[in-house]
């Protein structure tokens, strides 16, 4: 109840366009975009990594799915976790009514499917992703994903443009595409 309020509060007048979850890292040379609010990423964060993408502001989407989905007690678990997030433009790329659909009761396990294709056991920092240039990460959902790391980085076709959030059980990674498992 009290993540409710506070997501409410941060929401505050915004419109909710609704929906998903949350990442790897980026190369030095990647830009960040100027219109997502997060912390600095050189700064620990005390707050679990629910609590830290509510404060950012950029996850109002991200923070309503979790919620739908009923992921909120488990990211706020131990962990570590590594979640790549789509901030709130990444979901309005989304084809018009998928977000609305997603939030329907029935479609609960869906929902958490691909939330939690965005979400990595393990604290999985932008120098270990670096790393796994060419290779698959398995998700929480049990699908797997392609890293690339050639021209920036690629979580398969979401763009990584923040890395390092941290957080007290794990870091976030800014992804700008809503990434969907394979059926």
């Amino acid at each position: 109840m009290k993540l409710i309020n506070l997501a409410s509060r941060v929401v505050g007048n915004f419109a909710i366009v609704l929906f998903l979850l949350v990442a790897v890292a980026i190369a030095p040379n990647v830009n960040v975009s100027s219109s997502a609010s997060v912390p600095d990423s050189d700064t620990a964060s005390a707050a679990d990594i629910v609590d830290t993408a509510v404060a950012a502001g950029s996850f109002t989407i991200l923070a309503k799915a979790l919620e739908a989905a009923g992921l909120i007690d488990a990211l706020k678990g131990d962990g570590p976790f590594t979640v790549f997030a789509p901030t709130d433009a990444a979901f309005a790329k989304l084809p018009a009514g998928t977000i609305e659909s997603l939030l329907k009761p029935e479609n609960k396990e869906k929902l958490k499917a691909i939330l939690l294709y965005h979400v990595v056991s393990g604290k999985v920092t932008a120098t270990d992703v670096m790393k796994l240039n060419g290779q698959s990460v398995k998700t929480l959902q049990g699908g797997m994903f392609k890293v690339n790391t050639k021209h920036g980085v690629r979580v398969d076709n979401a763009k990584v443009t923040q890395t390092d959030i941290k957080a007290s059980n794990g870091v976030i990674h800014v992804i700008d595409t809503v990434l969907l498992p394979q059926s």
